[in-house]
């Protein structure tokens, strides 16, 4: 699973909302199984495309890919509540209602 951070590279929101997802994957342990990547959509043209594919409008928009296309969570505009994203990774890229 990958988690994708769209956004800028100097904008202190999307940092912010990387580092926290950071963060939490390190505190449940879990951080070597997931990446984290920030993608600046002003300086790289292949993000920006990734961005137009997705619909990115906000910065920071989160979204946790179980493939290269796959979104399993998204968050628009701000970094994702621990709740939310650790339901996702608990359910081991599952969304959270097919593995209850």
């Amino acid at each position: 699973m990958t988690i994708h951070v769209y956004g800028k590279t100097g904008c202190k929101l999307c940092k912010s909302a990387k580092k926290k997802v950071e963060v939490l994957l390190e505190r449940w342990g879990v951080a070597d199984q997931h990446e984290v990547v920030l993608l600046d959509m002003e300086g790289d043209p292949g993000a920006a495309a990734e961005g137009d594919f997705f619909d990115v409008f906000d910065i920071p928009t989160v979204m946790v890919m179980k493939d290269e296309w796959e979104v399993l969570g998204r968050w628009d505009g701000q970094a994702p509540p621990s709740e939310e994203l650790e339901a996702l990774v608990a359910a081991d890229g599952e969304p959270a209602s097919a593995a209850a």
